[in-house]
């Protein structure tokens, strides 16, 4: 029997797994034993796909083992299983019942496969994640020194902030030399707006870019415009969802694509002179970026596949 889609609801300690239209789900340890049992089972199956939801990281070495194994895999963020599942009518809440629903969700909905990262994106992501961590950190410690007035816990936020920012510096430092030569720093590097920041997401978080169509791609990151239209009502397209890194770090670049990028800057512009809103406008401008980089990653990607 050939079955579509299969579901796999992930735990710190187990993985629950069933295909669409089985009466049963099967637990398997979060070990590579259990990956290993997982992919000798479901792989005779043939599937369309098998889904995974993000689990604060606990899905990641299943979601690259099974991968691995042959399995197509997608991973799902966790808001969309919630509201497929109450669109569906079930609202109670366990790991087999998640199970079912990640199987339901594969069976019936065509989504993003999963792309792994490169050895070197996998490398470069955890100094990208420990500078997020700096910043955090480092804003935190710059809004207490503002309501601390004895003098020496204020000599010590000054320290603190000194040692992160030096971190900073560091981090910053390391990063530049292996985004350095990357792909994408060849391809992207030379468009104005596009700096550390956007380069490094497009490694670190957007393994998809040149992958997928426009469409897709700007709906994927955040910044689709949405309808929302019932009847004689046309309500205003707004953007929402999506992955939240992406979307900062093209935000970021496009602020100053569209002062110093000529073709951004004059798209912007345009839009501005129409009356729409400056945030309406950078949006756009946002989009048109994100297009321009999903194009310029494409065809990189059929020249360097054509050249073996």
């Amino acid at each position: 029997m050939s079955f579509i889609g299969a579901g796999v609801d992930t735990s710190k300690a187990f993985l629950d797994v069933t295909i669409y239209g089985e009466k049963t789900v099967q637990r398997f340890p979060n070990t590579p034993a259990g990956f290993a049992r997982i992919v000798a089972w479901l792989g005779p199956y043939k599937l369309k796909q098998v889904v995974i939801e993000a689990t604060g990281g606990y899905e990641q070495a299943a979601l690259d083992a099974l991968h691995e194994g042959g399995l197509p895999m997608v991973r799902i963020n966790p808001r969309q299983v919630r509201d497929f599942a109450k669109a569906t009518g079930q609202l109670a809440k366990t790991d087999d019942l998640d199970a079912r629903v990640l199987a339901h969700m594969a069976s019936v909905l065509p989504l993003v496969a999963y792309r792994p990262l490169s050895v070197e994106a996998l490398h470069l992501k955890q100094f990208h994640a420990r500078r997020g961590h700096v910043i955090q950190m480092l804003t935190a410690e710059k809004q207490r020194r503002r309501q601390v007035v004895e003098p020496m816990l204020r000599a010590m936020l000054e320290e603190s902030i000194k040692r992160l920012e030096a971190d900073r510096d560091r981090l910053d430092a390391v990063i530049a030399t292996l985004v350095t030569d990357t792909l994408p720093a060849r391809v992207l590097g030379s468009i104005k707006g596009v700096g550390q920041g956007l380069l490094t997401s497009v490694i670190c978080d957007m393994p998809e870019l040149g992958h997928v169509n426009r469409k897709a791609i700007a709906k994927l990151y955040g910044m689709a415009p949405l309808s929302r239209d019932s009847g004689t009502f046309k309500g205003q397209r707004t953007t929402w969802g999506g992955r939240a890194g992406p979307r900062t770090a093209t935000y970021m670049a496009t602020l100053t694509a569209v002062r110093f990028n000529p073709d951004l800057k004059a798209f912007y512009q345009g839009l501005l002179a129409r009356g729409k809103r400056k945030k309406v406008a950078r949006v756009a401008a946002m989009r048109k970026l994100l297009t321009i980089l999903n194009a310029r990653m494409r065809d990189a990607l059929k020249a360097q596949e054509a050249c073996g």
